[in-house]
């Protein structure tokens, strides 16, 4: 990548560089496509990424204006229902954005909207409506607002609508997360693996955290960065049931299982949990590039928002992510590491020649 190119497309703000390269900002920690209307930084301050799974795993997240994780709409009417959402969360319950709504604002019939709508974003407009309000609350929270003004500050109705949602969404009470998950408990181990040490954190619903590093502190560090005010503990004779979790894990990652089966407690969209369960279909020493994974969840234009759900796995090879490569056969990126993706494919699929020799 030219950076001196590059740097000229983000000031000028040059809508066809969107599908080439995505820039950071270090100061704020967020990732913008060229295009994106903020006001531009300074160049000291500026990293550039040749993909969301690139930026994303470099720690940054995305900008809510230009939305760079998710599919670009290429229809104006799906663009105008998408901007009118946005404008409205703050004003209206979701049970008021309807489709007719939708569908006079953006000159689209509800129907085809509705369906337009899913393959170039995704999601329906009330799935994405739910993402978005679960975006702006979260975000609120980790601001320090107040449960109260978080919650009508993200568009939800009612603060009893909020609490619906939470244990979906958040995985804990609003009160709870904001508090950085003060009242939260999880216990974890650290193992050793053929590819480095792994982290397996559960709570007692399931595992929530699985993560490959190094060494033992910036895997802990790591598990500190979403909830530092919930109780961690880890263990060294763990219970019967996390026991037997991390064993499968560890198996997992040294390519003796096929996939842990184990319960998950992990929180996401709508989206991202159906790319998820796509993953976990993969067979097992097989790969399948990020549209095939588009398509076969109904959204053949969304390869840019698979990609971020997979760069968004926090349970490394319960979910596997790594088992997704681009179309030219490339790896792609990996939170935890290419080096750790190409051994986990190259492993999976030596056993399988194996198997089957």
């Amino acid at each position: 990548m030219n950076e001196i190119v590059a740097w000229e497309s983000v000031l000028h703000r040059d809508a066809s560089a969107d599908d080439r390269f995505l820039y950071g900002v270090t100061t704020t920690g967020i990732y913008c496509r060229p295009s994106c209307p903020s006001r531009r930084p300074k160049r000291d301050h500026v990293a550039f990424f040749s993909s969301v799974e690139a930026a994303e795993s470099a720690g940054f997240r995305a900008c809510q204006r230009c939305r760079p994780n998710r599919a670009k709409a290429s229809n104006p009417a799906v663009e105008r229902a998408r901007d009118y959402i946005d404008s409205q969360l703050t004003d209206l319950s979701e049970e008021r954005i309807t489709l007719e709504r939708l569908g006079e604002k953006s000159g689209m019939s509800p129907y085809h909207l509705q369906r337009t709508f899913k393959e170039l974003i995704g999601l329906t407009p009330a799935q994405y409506i739910r993402a978005r309000k679960s975006e702006r609350l979260k975000d609120a929270l980790k601001r320090g607002e107040t449960v109260s003004r978080a919650t009508y500050g993200a568009g939800y109705g009612s603060s009893s609508r909020v609490y619906a949602d939470a244990d979906a969404r958040l995985g804990m009470t609003p009160a709870t997360y904001r508090r950085g998950g003060a009242g939260a408990h999880m216990d974890y181990v650290i193992a050793k693996t053929s590819l480095g040490a792994v982290l397996v954190a559960a709570t007692d619903r399931g595992v929530c955290a699985v993560t490959l590093g190094d060494d033992a502190t910036s895997l802990e560090a790591a598990l500190e960065h979403e909830y530092p005010a919930a109780t961690r503990t880890r263990v060294t004779a763990p219970s019967s049931a996390l026991g037997a979790w991390v064993a499968e894990i560890v198996g997992a990652v040294d390519g003796e299982r096929a996939r842990p089966d184990i319960p998950i407690d992990v929180q996401a969209s709508d989206f991202r949990w159906k790319v998820w369960r796509e993953l976990q279909k993969i067979p097992f020493g097989e790969t399948r590039s990020y549209g095939e994974i588009a398509n076969a969840i109904g959204s053949p234009t969304a390869a840019r928002a698979v990609a971020s759900a997979c760069a968004n796995n926090r349970v490394a090879v319960v979910i596997p992510c790594h088992r997704v490569v681009r179309q030219s056969g490339g790896l792609g990126g990996y939170r935890w590491g290419i080096e750790r993706k190409k051994r986990l494919v190259e492993k999976e699929r030596s056993a399988q020649e194996r198997g089957t020799s």
